[in-house]
């Protein structure tokens, strides 16, 4: 590839996205199914016209979702399969959530937000993003249902990454749904759970654990972790929370995790840990996320000092950070109470 054509793919990278919703808002993967099927057929189911349907489906196999089985006849591709609802593994929440206005809106005024560092969501819509999303009740199932599909990869690994048999309780802060922790509960059976979130974020909790077969074993804390996390947990699982927020509110979080661990205790983060400089082969995805970070809530990506920079400041010391391959770009940081 020429850096022409780098610089062109970039540019034209809010179309394809553009282009991936409109595939899910039609149906698309779901019309298709599981055998090749001419444009114009999935154009009626559609509702749609067929010209347009057939360039919309050739620009979908151009990007590697669907196949151009025979001339004008289109199959799913793997990654397509992932538009589906009812397929395991599906992202179509997650792509729903950050195609939508309220995401991408932002990102028209991420020059104001590297000039002078405030976060645009705020001036654009008039609130914060999260309180905007409890005024939205269903963008807030959106959201929450794109965080669960975002949390299943880790989800699959986490629970063979870590040593939880040799705790008694774990609270997930944040957890939303239970995705995460009703796949730890399920490999350690003598482990029991807290899911802390607020009253929207908990929601699809109940559903998922008794999906899991996992109610007699965890409860439900609606919450705040800004005021204070459950005690009586001798581990505080922490994902996807921390970057949410700038340094000063998540050193609040941590803080109110130290406050809670007893002797012994540990807290564990999963996030994303920057390098200390970008290299060559570097996932572009997590630094459009810190991008993501500063126009819509205010937060930011770190690296492994900037951790141990928060623990400190939380009473924490950061113990390890073990990369999770296979639930890339997260890593797994553990922290004790600091000597």
């Amino acid at each position: 590839m020429t850096d022409r054509d780098l610089l062109v793919r970039l540019v034209f990278g809010s179309m394809a996205a553009q282009t991936v919703r409109a595939a899910v808002r039609l149906r698309i993967v779901e019309l298709i199914g599981d055998t090749p099927r001419p444009a114009a057929d999935v154009a009626t189911d559609a509702g749609a016209e067929p010209q347009p349907m057939t360039r919309l489906l050739r620009a979908l196999a151009g990007l590697g979702l669907l196949r151009e089985h025979s001339f004008g006849t289109f199959a799913v591709a793997p990654a397509g399969a992932l538009l589906d609802p009812a397929r395991p593994g599906s992202l179509m929440s997650f792509v729903r959530m950050f195609t939508e206005p309220e995401i991408t809106r932002a990102w028209e005024h991420l020059d104001d937000s590297v000039r002078t560092g405030d976060v645009a969501f705020d001036a654009v819509f008039g609130t914060d993003f999260f309180s905007h999303l409890a005024r939205r009740p269903e963008l807030s199932a959106e959201f929450n249902a794109a965080m669960s599909q975002a949390t299943e990869e880790a989800a699959a690994v986490l629970p063979h990454a870590f040593d939880f048999g040799r705790f008694g309780t774990v609270t997930d802060v944040g957890g939303g749904d239970g995705t995460l922790l009703a796949a730890v509960l399920a490999a350690f059976p003598g482990l029991k759970g807290v899911v802390l979130d607020t009253a929207d974020g908990l929601a699809q909790a109940p559903e998922t654990l008794r999906r899991h077969g996992l109610a007699d074993r965890c409860s439900l804390v609606a919450g705040d972790f800004f005021h204070s996390v459950p005690k009586g947990s001798d581990l505080y699982l922490v994902k996807s929370i921390l970057h949410d927020w700038p340094d000063d509110r998540a050193v609040t979080i941590l803080r109110h995790c130290r406050a809670a661990l007893p002797p012994g205790g540990r807290v564990l983060i999963l996030e994303p840990v920057l390098p200390e400089a970008v290299g060559a082969d570097g996932d572009a995805s997590t630094y459009l996320s810190d991008l993501n970070m500063l126009v819509n809530v205010g937060g930011r990506e770190r690296t492994r000092r900037d951790f141990e920079d928060l623990c400190r400041s939380a009473g924490l010391a950061l113990l390890s950070v073990t990369p999770l391959p296979e639930a890339e770009p997260f890593s797994l940081l553990e922290a004790a109470v600091a000597d």
